[in-house]
């Protein structure tokens, strides 16, 4: 099988990761976490997290139906490493809902036209009219992220971005839409082993990118950007709500309880949702000890 980038992920693993990276994968059995600071050893057991998911879907399609009926506007982004578990957790929200109301916002890289307006343009073309759900698979935080790691933004264009967005998300806010900003943060040798398994499947191989295969090595760079963007961005009004997503099970549940939380809608069953697992689910501040290796 031919592999994509030629292999160049294999090769990292081999001959770049880590030692201790390397060593967690090889010797990892098939439900262990890899991750020592993650509060489980065990991925959640497929029965407990079916059951689970059923409820929380029936709640995900009353709140839908409370939106569309009231003209309500719910805009939710999922930040998160590469590997996250962002579009499975995304398409975990969406699976039983209207498509014609709830829609996935993915932008590729801008256009010329687009590289040529404001920097938010393209992502607030987006934002949902009344009766009206927008999911971000990433959003206008790549500039704080990404592009400042691969050099693609200037620092004077990144600290442009930082003093805009308080009144961007602000606006948004003022509009009357519910606004949830969702970060999926996972071990550095989870995110590795996710890639290989990509790697290895031809079904998934589609999810790679050469920003994949380059950021291998910025594990680091990507820390530091993530720290500085929290501290600056996770606002009284719109808080950054982060998930340890190393059991992509536990994460997908908890990012829709939180999601359940932020809408108040007819017919909501708190004791169905139940309360998102704070070992897991919280502040910034679940990031500390989990960033550099």
């Amino acid at each position: 099988m031919t592999l994509p980038f030629d292999g160049a992920i294999s090769r990292y693993f081999k001959q770049d990761a880590p030692k201790e990276v390397r060593k967690a994968i090889e010797k990892a059995g098939k439900d262990e976490i890899l991750s020592k600071t993650y509060p489980y050893r065990e991925e959640m057991k497929g029965k407990d997290y079916e059951a689970k998911m059923a409820a929380l879907q029936l709640e995900l399609a009353r709140m839908q139906a409370d939106i569309k009926a009231q003209g309500k506007r719910l805009v939710v982004l999922f930040e998160g490493r590469d590997a996250a578990g962002k579009g499975g957790t995304i398409k975990a929200v969406t699976e039983n809902l209207n498509p014609r109301q709830a829609y996935i916002v993915a932008l590729s890289k801008p256009n010329e036209r687009e590289a040529a307006q404001w920097y938010f343009q393209r992502y607030i073309d987006w934002l949902p009219a009344k009766g009206e759900i927008a999911l971000y698979d990433r959003s206008w935080y790549n500039r704080a992220i990404i592009e400042h790691v691969f050099g693609f933004c200037t620092p004077a264009e990144r600290a442009k971005f930082f003093r805009q967005l308080p009144e961007v998300e602000q606006m948004i806010l003022d509009e009357g839409i519910v606004f949830r900003k969702i970060w999926l943060e996972v071990d550095r040798a989870e995110q590795l082993k996710r890639f290989l398994d990509r790697e290895q499947d031809p079904l998934k191989q589609w999810k790679l990118s050469q920003i994949d295969i380059d950021g291998l090595a910025k594990w680091d760079a990507y820390c530091d950007a993530i720290d500085e963007t929290m501290a600056k961005t996770s606002f009284k009004s719109a808080p950054w709500t982060v998930i340890l997503s190393d059991d992509k099970k536990r994460a997908r549940i908890a990012a829709i309880q939180t999601l359940l939380h932020s809408v108040d809608y007819k017919g909501r069953d708190l004791a169905a949702i139940g309360a998102p697992d704070p070992a897991i689910c919280g502040g910034p501040e679940l990031r500390e000890g989990r960033q550099k290796a």
